[in-house]
Formats: structure tokens, C-alpha cells, sequence
């Protein structure tokens, strides 16, 4: 024992004469200036490793332009399948954050429930943008008279699509695309010659007849708040700035500026290739026929199951989706065409879906689709699971509040099918009835004066495209504004506003209205916007708030001289009485008894829409000021001149 002792202390000694030299001993001590800071390389490790690999590729397309593409790989993936988008807001962004740990907080929340399930998810820069080589074209015509080039974006994505299942080892050689707004656009276009690899598309949100009712037009009126989206998009290959301007308010800036064609002089946007052929052509000429993928989808339809996606309160692309699926059903392509028209703003469905403005829905129903509705439909088709329990037309219903799902659409029509569309009439005293009107010679007048158009949100107006910021969703008065409380213009004198009485039973509309108004002017030309709104009793009492809340379900705006052809436009005759028919956007909606329902017509909806001079100019674009007077509407409601919107109404 003594001696285990004296061995332990001894030991004891050595060590601490050992501490002590070392202490006295001179140390190595790292400069503190003179070396470059930033190291020759550093491995950005995360704790713990990563789930996925990414990779880069520049893949090359049939005229040697090689295109920026992002590959996302779950590590030891084998046999997954390929979601591809093809994209102009730069995929390395859009393929989400590299230096995340797992695949499923790397990608965006709109992949989330992709992630869980394996999928190889790839971001391509489409040709001219970011890190792709190339010229870029906003809205790249198919190849022919408009593009006379040998390249386009069904070339793009067949080219990209045989490169993937060559070299993504990791895949089972089977692809599907999906992508919102132009992103939806793209993925639409690879459907007029699908590569045999491409076996489902999901295109939401499309970009489909930019004219009709999309990007750029509503029935032949401009949409002038796209513009600072051209000037951002267009003006340098990466991220670019929406148009400069020294005033907040938009409504001011616009109305300053004169018209439309000034305002783009005033900038300089008539520099830019793209905004220069728009005001080369403002009626639905061969420029913009040519472009409209419902006639070349129809004409050249795919056997490529689609679902198409579309929100009901789309600020931007309200049109795509939802003609782009009644073409191909006309078609006879039904059977592989399935329809979703969701309670979303514009590409709502990338982010969460509880709510809209004022409206809470049953959960959250971008997750719901995208979970519920989009990876059963590409679980079968790209790994042969059972075939998904997929309606071919689900609906959410804004009214009950739940997802509706039909074999057909609209349920409710004017033609071909069993509930025909019933007319709600405008009637005396600011009435709506569904009793036709039996009055001689009646009607309501207002003046319209561009020099104070109607705006289409309260004052001040942002520009959209600047407030977004970094996020899509930065301008919640523009993502939500389809759903915003019409009581900021029904006091105006030149907002005509009908009414029921107090329903008593319920009022149930599903399928696409449509305003027949008739009308005189005293001017040559001028605009006609329709509003269907549901008004909520006075008090609410589960949600105070709601109070007499006039919500918007459908509404849109139709320029007068289009009233014969959109592809040639026509002088209104003054003081004749004229008829302006056209389709409202879909509803399925429940007027609830306590509700009332509601019609407001107007002749502008500014800074969205450009404001109608009233007089006829061959190019409206080019109105001087001289042309832009003011005009008395008479909206007629007699017996021989009916006004309406006739209603898709069906019983429960």
C-alpha cells in the first residue's frame, strides 16, 4: 500500500513540473494582421450532415444554349421520381436553401409534402434568365410566325427532360412538371410535344391567353400595374427593379402621366422590346391569337394526364386553368384532364391556405391540395401507386365552407347542360329581382369622367410587384384585393348599386356567370365593370368584423369597343343602346339567408386596369388628352332592354 503510494505521488510530481515547463514555454500565436481573412477553402459543414446532395448542371438544349438547372437529391435516392420547373425567378432560389440539414426545410413550402415522399426535385433557369445562357423572350411564342427561331419552351423542356433521365442515375426515367404563374405557363407548353418521359403535368395558375383574361388584358383592357413586372423582368438578365417612380400613390402616378403610351415614354419603357410589341398591339390581333395556348392546346391536344390548377380569387391569372381544361374537354380529352379551382389567391398553393383577406377557410387547403389532391395524382402515375381518389373538378365552396367535387364543369350553364343559368335582373329603385323587368324605356344613368376614374383599391395604391420584396406575398392589398369590402365606392355617384332584399333561403351558384348589360353613352367608347357581391347582414356575431361586409365572389371589366370583335375594334354609336356581354370568373358560392346579394357597375377600375378616354382612337394606348372627356352612361332596365347577370344557380 505504501509503496502504490509513493509511486501515485510521485507521478503527481512529474505532472505538475511538466504544467509548469509548459507554461513557461513560448507560444505559437496567430497573427493578427497581414493574412487574408477569407480562406482558399472552407468546408461550410452542417452538424450532423445533410439528407440531400445538390447538384448543378448546365444541360445543353439542340442549339447548344445551355440552361442553369438545380437538381435536389434525398441522399441514397433510387428509383425516384423527376418534378421538374422550369422557371424565370432563378432556380437557385426557387430550389430553396443549399446549406439547410434535411431536403424537406432546404426546399419551399410548397414542396413539402414532395420532399417526404423521395421526389428528385429540379429548378431550371428557363433560357436568358440568371444563370442560363441565351436570349430571353417574355412568354416565348411556340415556333412559326412568331418565333421564327428553331427553339422554344416545348423544345426546352423535351431537351431537358431526355437529359435528366440520362444522367440522374437516382431515377426511375419518369418526370412530371409543375410550376405557378409562368412556371405553370411552362409547364403547359411541354405538353404540345411531351417528351415520352413526361408522364403527368401540373400546371397552376397558368399563364394561358394573356389578352383574354391573364397577364396582360381583361377583354381587351390593359392591365397597367403589369408593367412594372415587365420592366423587372426584362431589363437585365438577373434580378431587376420595378419601374422607378417619386410618387407613393400609383392612381396619382397613372393619372399624371396621361395615358398608358405616355406613361411608358415617360420611363423609357418603350426601350424594352417586350412592352414596345404589347403597344403595338391592343386588340386580339394575330400577335396575341397566336400566343393563346387554349387554341394550340386544343389543336394539338396530349394524352399526358394534367391536372390543372386555378384559384377563385386570382389577382393575376384568373383565365388560364379553367379554359385551358374546357378546351381539351371539348377536345374529347376529358379523361386525362382534371380540374382544381381553389380559394386562392395567385399561387397561394406555394405557401399556406388557411385564409384570404376577412375569409377563414375549414384548414389549410393549399396543403390540403397539394397533400390530398397533387401527390396522389403523381404517386400513380410516376410509381404506378393506386389511382388517386381524384374528382376530375374539385371546387372549394366559399359559401359552406369544404371542398366540392364534381365529374363535370360548370355544373350550371348556359348550354349542355341540365341547370340552365337563371337571370338576376337590375331593377327599379336599385332593385335585383329574378322576375323580369316589364317597364318601358327605364334606366339609370351616371357620368363616368376619367379625370377621376373609380379605383379599383382605396388610396393609396403601392405598386405591387415593388412592396413584394424578397417574399411573394409582401402586398396583401393586392394578393387580396378580389376579396376586399366593396363599401369604399358604393357612395361614389358613379358606382350604380342593385340589391335584393334580405334572402329568406339560401342562393346557390356554381359555375361561371355572366353580365349582360345594356347600355348607351353618350362618348364613342368606354369600359363596363360588373360586380357579383354577397352582402353579410349588419351584424355578425361570430366575427363582429364582417358586419355588412360586400364581398366580391365574381368581377371583371370589359372595354366597350370590343363589343362586336376583340380582333376588330368598332366606335360605340353615341346615345344607341349597345349590349356587353361576357363571362365573370367561377364561382361556387352560397348566398346565406340573412345575406343579401348584390350587383355594382362602374366604368373603371384604376391603376389596375388603363382608363378608357371614352372617345374612339384607333390606339388607345396613344389617346391625347384632348380625347379623354366625360360621358353619360344609362345602364337600361326596361322590358325590351333588359339588364343581368345571369346566374349559375342550383339546388343543393
Amino acid at each position: 500500500m505504501r509503496t502504490t503510494l509513493g509511486r501515485s505521488l510521485l507521478l503527481c510530481l512529474f505532472a505538475m513540473a511538466a504544467t509548469v515547463a509548459a507554461a513557461d514555454a513560448p507560444r505559437k500565436q496567430a497573427p493578427l494582421y497581414g493574412v487574408n481573412d477569407i480562406p482558399k477553402t472552407f468546408d461550410d459543414a452542417v452538424p450532423g450532415g445533410q439528407d440531400f446532395v445538390k447538384r448543378v448542371a448546365m444541360i445543353p438544349m439542340r442549339d447548344g444554349v445551355k440552361l442553369y438547372t438545380v437538381i435536389m437529391l434525398p441522399k441514397g435516392a433510387h428509383d425516384a421520381p423527376i418534378l421538374l420547373t422550369r422557371t424565370p425567378y432563378n432556380a437557385d432560389e426557387r430550389a430553396g436553401n443549399a446549406t439547410s440539414s434535411s431536403l424537406l426545410s432546404a426546399l419551399p413550402l410548397g414542396d413539402a409534402v414532395f420532399a417526404q415522399a423521395g421526389y428528385i426535385r429540379v429548378y431550371q433557369d428557363v433560357r436568358g434568365k440568371y444563370g442560363s445562357e441565351g436570349d430571353y423572350v417574355m412568354m416565348r411564342p411556340v415556333r412559326g410566325p412568331l418565333n421564327p427561331t428553331k427553339v422554344d419552351h416545348v423544345t426546352d423542356a423535351w431537351d431537358t427532360i431526355d437529359w435528366l433521365v440520362k444522367h440522374v442515375p437516382e431515377s426511375n426515367g419518369r418526370v412530371a412538371m409543375i410550376g405557378s404563374s409562368y412556371e405553370g405557363f411552362t409547364a403547359a407548353m411541354a405538353l404540345l410535344d411531351p417528351h415520352p418521359a413526361l408522364k403527368a403535368s401540373v400546371p397552376e395558375s397558368p399563364v394561358i391567353d394573356a389578352y383574354m383574361g391573364d397577364d396582360w388584358f381583361h377583354h381587351g383592357a390593359f392591365r397597367n400595374l403589369m408593367l412594372g413586372y415587365v420592366h423587372m423582368q426584362t431589363v437585365q438578365k438577373g434580378a431587376g427593379a420595378v419601374t422607378p417612380s417619386d410618387t407613393y400613390d400609383k392612381y396619382e402616378e397613372y393619372l399624371r402621366a396621361g395615358s398608358t403610351g405616355d406613361y411608358v415614354r415617360s420611363r423609357g419603357l418603350d426601350k424594352l422590346p417586350f412592352t414596345a410589341r404589347v403597344m403595338e398591339h391592343p386588340a386580339y390581333d394575330a400577335f396575341w391569337q397566336g400566343q393563346d395556348l387554349v387554341r394550340l392546346l386544343a389543336a394539338h391536344p396530349s394524352s399526358v394526364p394534367t391536372l390543372w390548377e386555378q384559384g377563385l380569387f386570382d389577382q393575376e391569372d384568373m383565365w388560364g386553368a379553367n379554359h385551358a381544361w374546357l378546351a381539351l374537354k371539348a377536345a374529347g380529352h376529358a379523361s386525362n384532364n382534371w380540374l382544381v379551382l381553389g380559394p386562392w389567391s395567385h399561387s397561394q398553393v406555394n405557401g399556406t391556405g388557411f385564409a384570404l383577406g376577412p375569409l377563414k377557410w375549414s384548414g389549410d387547403t393549399a396543403l390540403e391540395y397539394n397533400r390530398d389532391m397533387v401527390l396522389p395524382f403523381l404517386e400513380h402515375y410516376l410509381r404506378d401507386k393506386p389511382a388517386a381518389p381524384l374528382a376530375h373538378v374539385s371546387v372549394y365552396n366559399t359559401g359552406d365552407n369544404r371542398w366540392d367535387r364534381f365529374e363535370d364543369w360548370p355544373t350550371a350553364c348556359e348550354h349542355g347542360c341540365a341547370n340552365a343559368l337563371k337571370p338576376l335582373y337590375l331593377g327599379k329603385d336599385f332593385g335585383l329581382s329574378f322576375a323580369a323587368p316589364t317597364e318601358a324605356d327605364a334606366g339609370d344613368s351616371y357620368v363616368s369622367d376619367p379625370a377621376r376614374p373609380v379605383p379599383f383599391l382605396p388610396r393609396p395604391v403601392l405598386d405591387p410587384f415593388f412592396a413584394y420584396g424578397s417574399t411573394y406575398a409582401g402586398y396583401l392589398p393586392w394578393s387580396k384585393w378580389l376579396v376586399s369590402d366593396q363599401r369604399f365606392v358604393d357612395g361614389r355617384t358613379d358606382v350604380l348599386v342593385y340589391e335584393t332584399p334580405v334572402l329568406t333561403a339560401p342562393v346557390r351558384v356554381q359555375g361561371i356567370p355572366v353580365a349582360d348589360v345594356r347600355a348607351a353613352t353618350t362618348g364613342t367608347d368606354g369600359d363596363v365593370v360588373v360586380k357579383l357581391i354577397d352582402v353579410y347582414p349588419s351584424q355578425v356575431t361570430h366575427d363582429p368584423s364582417m358586419g355588412g361586409y360586400e364581398l366580391p365572389i365574381a368581377l371583371d371589366i370589359f372595354r366597350g369597343r370590343y363589343r362586336e370583335s376583340f380582333e376588330h375594334p368598332s366606335a360605340i354609336p353615341a346615345n344607341q343602346p349597345q349590349r356587353y356581354r361576357f363571362e365573370l370568373p367561377n364561382v361556387n358560392h352560397v348566398f346565406q339567408p340573412g345575406h343579401r346579394i348584390m350587383v355594382q357597375i362602374q366604368s373603371s377600375l384604376f391603376p389596375l386596369y388603363d382608363r378608357n378616354p371614352q372617345t374612339f382612337v384607333p390606339n388607345i394606348f396613344e389617346a391625347k388628352p384632348g380625347d379623354y372627356r366625360a360621358a353619360t352612361i344609362t345602364v337600361l332596365r326596361s322590358g325590351a332592354q333588359p339588364s343581368a347577370v345571369w346566374l349559375p344557380v342550383v339546388e343543393r
